[in-house]
């Protein structure tokens, strides 16, 4: 999953990053699925043969350039991704699948990316569950709102949720059990379920969906769900918003 905590960071320059790749699948069934639904969402927006420059918000890890970039020779990425690291993994992972010329990473923030360019697609994917806070989650959303072009689709992913709750505590318990049996320790698995409040900062699928609606999005439908997590594909409203 990828990062922009501030309250309590996880180390995404520890050296054991560079296992990302083979490991996250173990953590998140249906990880491969979607993206791969992400993907045929993009393909049905847009129009055959019809370039698109698509930002990918929290790139570290290539999984987005990967999957969306290999068989369609009109797309390019500009990624960005705090991790110097995670994005040694996406760059390796991008020349191995022949797309290096289609794509620019960047280490930062969205203040980070050249101004005054405007993307015909925007991906957040598992990202938004770091963001300590409502009004950071929402300073995010803008941000990427201000960088489409209207009617550009936003797909979002993450961990949501109240915790605390029975619901939550059912899911959370099935979902460390799930990593468990693919292998992933005891001990891993009970970090990561002590650090939702901390580390992860959940919030109600609802509340997702309020925020997107606050920072320029509209039709916000749902097209992916498991355990804790949901995905969402909205639309860039055609009206820009004061910020």
């Amino acid at each position: 999953m990828n990062r922009m905590n501030e309250r309590q960071p996880l180390d995404w320059e520890n050296p054991a990053v560079y296992q990302y790749e083979q490991t996250i699948p173990l953590k998140i069934p249906g990880y491969a699925s979607l993206y791969e639904i992400t993907n045929r969402l993009l393909s049905a927006q847009g129009k055959v043969g019809e370039s698109s420059d698509i930002l990918i918000v929290g790139a570290g890890g290539g999984q987005e350039c990967v999957t969306l970039g290999a068989e369609h020779e009109d797309r390019t990425f500009t990624g960005i991704d705090l991790s110097e690291r995670m994005l040694e993994i996406a760059a390796r992972r991008v020349e191995a699948a022949g797309l290096k010329q289609r794509v620019t990473l960047i280490q930062g923030t969205i203040e980070n990316l050249p101004p005054g360019r405007l993307y015909d697609a925007a991906t957040c994917m598992l990202v938004l569950h770091f963001i300590q806070g409502l009004s950071a989650k929402l300073q995010l959303l803008r941000g990427i709102a201000e960088r489409l072009k209207p009617g550009a689709p936003l797909f979002l992913s993450s961990i949501n949720g109240e915790p605390g709750t029975t619901a939550f505590d059912l899911q959370m318990r099935t979902w460390v059990r799930h990593m468990q049996d693919n292998g992933v320790s005891r001990e891993e698995t009970a970090k990561f379920a002590e650090s939702i409040g901390t580390t992860y900062d959940p919030i109600p699928a609802i509340q997702v969906q309020e925020l997107l609606k606050g920072a320029g999005f509209e039709q916000v439908s749902s097209y992916f769900g498991v355990y804790l997590i949901d995905a969402w594909v909205s639309i860039q409203a055609k009206q820009s918003l004061s910020m």
